[in-house]
């Protein structure tokens, strides 16, 4: 079978600014966006007329979005929920007028020291909830492991998407965030999940202090994953997350980076995060 990775990024790590996004993402023939960030701004902030302009300048760049790196499910499973399926119904229009398929998502924050299979029905019931409010629109809803929420072990995700059984909902698999949870990737998680996994984030991390480090340089098997991946045919989006600060060995492989042209601070780190990637690549 054969296997396609499409690159993707999330911009706002680069620069607040989106024509910078734009002028890094050029720079590595990257042309999709995960966009959260935009401006300063979570996208799903701005008016719908707003959004119609930001699309106009992606459009003029030849830019498109792979997803919508949305906060919905970002709240506490106690919170309000009214409000926030409100900003979802606003966020399904957002992605109609992006022309995107994917919106990121979440499984809400589980009170501390609380037992997440206590709130399980509730989890179940506000994601129904999205499902039935995304009915008809296209848009898959992809689940995003992510650390203190319901979702943030392979079994609750399991769970989560054999409960939901939706052909709308699929997940996206973030090795950092397993290894954050002291959960094996692979092959544990890889294996429990793969037949739902619809979109990667490109994220490593260390067991010993949960830091983010480039992909392939931690414990997060990330090449075992992208290998398993193509030989299962997967064809999809990889989506650089770099969230990187300064490790042990990252003076040296900014040096090695060969985008030493590229401005310090956002752009030299995604070029280093871009590069390890396509070492594993």
């Amino acid at each position: 079978m054969s296997s396609k990775f499409y690159l993707s990024a999330f911009a706002d790590e680069i620069d607040p600014s989106l024509d910078v996004q734009m002028d890094v993402l050029d720079h590595f023939g990257i042309k999709h966006i995960e966009m959260r960030g935009v401006n300063g701004k979570n996208l799903t902030e701005y008016s719908l007329d707003e959004v119609r302009d930001i699309k106009r300048q992606l459009v003029k760049r030849g830019f498109r979005l792979s997803a919508i790196g949305s906060p919905i499910g970002k709240i506490g499973i106690i919170d309000n929920f009214e409000p926030h399926l409100a900003k979802f119904k606003h966020t399904l229009k957002i992605a109609e007028i992006m022309e995107v398929k994917y919106i990121r998502m979440f499984s809400f924050y589980i009170p501390k020291g609380e037992a997440p299979e206590k709130y399980r029905e509730e989890v179940l019931d506000r994601w129904n909830a999205f499902i039935r409010a995304a009915e008809g629109t296209g848009v898959t809803l992809l689940h995003e492991n992510e650390k203190d929420i319901y979702g943030d072990t392979p079994e609750r995700c399991l769970d989560l998407l054999k409960s939901l059984n939706s052909t709308q909902v699929r997940l996206t698999f973030d090795p950092a965030n397993f290894v954050q949870c002291d959960v094996e990737t692979y092959p544990k998680a890889y294996e429990m999940l793969k037949d739902y996994i619809e979109y990667m984030h490109i994220k490593d991390a260390l067991y010993a202090n949960h830091q983010v480090v480039p992909a392939g340089l931690g414990d997060g098997r990330v090449k075992d994953i992208l290998d398993a991946l193509k030989k299962s045919g997967f064809v999809g989006f990889l989506s650089l997350e770099p969230h990187l600060g300064n490790f042990v060995g990252f003076s040296d492989l900014e040096k090695n980076a060969a985008d030493a042209d590229l401005p310090d601070g956002g752009p030299r780190l995604f070029g280093v995060a871009y590069n390890a990637l396509k070492a594993l690549l």
